[in-house]
């Protein structure tokens, strides 16, 4: 299930010691004069349940107000516009990804994802090969169809009014992922036990013990997992993550951390586009019509399952000098949230962004992030996906069907996926 973004606090993120409110546009992204800048506007009216619930309509009034906003239910600014949310992608100088109190690196560790370069790139580096197209094609593609075909069984063993989320994608990402990151001494339960309870950490901003407690205890389990397996593969070498990590330089902490990160996003975001992906097309006959017709549009509808319901839809940033942001003031330590979900449904870049359509002119979404901190994941994702999974799916179940009887749920914003999907099939 994705986890909820939870804040307790509300009192405006001060400016911190050191810098200087009056001096605007010591950096200017978005091409906004210093002259032209305002306050963001504050959105009071924004929760956190509405959000969970359903965070478009939300978005688009907050789009239509500003590209900005002090959102005081989290704390912090919510940057809504793609204008906005791609200026910062691109300018690591001024949106540091080194958030300070981050809750991530209490949860995983000080991962690549939470550093600037040059030390993201060393981390990045380190994963070498394993996750690069080529590889998938000749080693991971086989694996990944095999882990399919095993999947599928379960599904079928389940019976009609099953659900796909957690019969079939969960498990299929899990598994995958398993392998893909080398953990021959866990399960794909594990994995998906792992990953929830450390990202319900990374979002637990209302300080629940329960959910620390059950974070910190998946955090040790992975570390003593890497562990036992880093001695294995130095002599027994494979194309695993793991299996590379082993024979190189890299602080321990620094693997341990990086694996954490991976093991959150990496079985997330494949679980929860190929179900959203699925019940999509389940809704609109016409084009699941075309995909089966044409399994090139596959790919197609790949892209705009992301576009239109990003899996990652939040990430933080910490501004790092003052500057002035499409307009809108910020000053040095505040922190803001990149909204990629609100970002890909800006109707000043895609038209009609609210609906699903894998025929739409092709332009480019963030869900994937950009810059230097582009998800590394990427290539997994499409191929066990849309090249693996998609193909065969609705040929494999005749007649796929959501069931009627129990409605499909959605829910989440920081993560967002399907919770529920029970289906039926002939």
């Amino acid at each position: 299930m994705s986890a909820t973004f939870h804040q307790t606090t509300v009192q405006r993120c001060p400016v911190h010691e050191g810098a200087e409110p009056s001096r605007l546009g010591a950096a200017v992204s978005g091409g906004t004069a210093p002259g032209e800048s305002r306050e963001a506007p504050v959105a009071d009216w924004v929760t956190l349940d509405a959000l969970h619930r359903d965070p478009f309509p939300l978005y688009r009034r907050l789009r239509e107000e500003a590209p900005v906003h002090w959102i005081p239910a989290l704390n912090r600014y919510l940057v809504t516009s793609y204008a906005a949310c791609h200026a910062i992608e691109q300018d690591e100088a001024t949106f540091s990804a080194d958030e300070r109190e981050s809750l991530m690196k209490r949860a995983m560790g000080h991962s690549m994802l939470r550093k600037d370069n040059p030390e993201h790139q060393r981390d990045r580096d380190s994963y070498g090969k394993t996750l690069r197209p080529a590889t998938i094609k000749k080693h991971w593609n086989g694996i990944f169809e095999q882990n399919y075909v095993d999947c599928l069984r379960r599904l079928k063993k389940a019976g009609p009014g099953a659900d796909f989320v957690w019969d079939f994608a969960a498990p299929y990402a899990a598994e995958n992922l398993r392998l893909v990151m080398g953990f021959q001494n866990a399960t794909e339960a594990d994995m998906q036990r792992w990953s929830q309870t450390m990202i319900d950490g990374t979002g637990n901003y209302a300080d629940d013990p329960d959910i620390w407690a059950k974070s910190e205890r998946s955090s040790a389990e992975v570390d003593a997992a890497i562990d036992e397996m880093l001695p294995y593969f130095k002599d027994h070498p494979d194309h695993s993550l793991l299996s590379g990590l082993a024979s190189l330089p890299i602080p321990l902490e620094a693997i341990r951390a990086n694996m954490k990160m991976t093991i959150g996003g990496g079985l997330n975001e494949p679980r929860d586009v190929l179900a959203t992906t699925v019940w999509a097309l389940l809704r609109e006959p016409e084009q699941l019509e075309a995909v089966v017709a044409d399994p090139s549009l596959h790919t197609a509808a790949f892209e705009e399952s992301v576009r239109w319901v990003a899996p990652i839809g939040m990430y933080p940033r910490q501004v790092a000098r003052d500057t002035v942001l499409e307009g809108i003031r910020l000053r040095r330590g505040d922190r803001v949230g990149v909204a990629i979900g609100a970002a890909n449904r800006d109707p000043a870049v895609f038209e009609d962004p609210e609906s699903f359509d894998i025929m739409r002119p092709k332009k480019p979404h963030l869900a994937f992030g950009g810059g230097v901190h582009f998800c590394a994941g990427t290539w997994v994702a499409r191929a066990q996906v849309a090249q693996i999974a998609m193909p065969r799916i609705f040929d494999d179940l005749p007649g796929l069907r959501l069931d009627e009887s129990s409605p499909a749920v959605a829910g989440g914003w920081v993560f967002r996926g399907m919770l529920e999907m029970p289906v039926a099939w002939d």
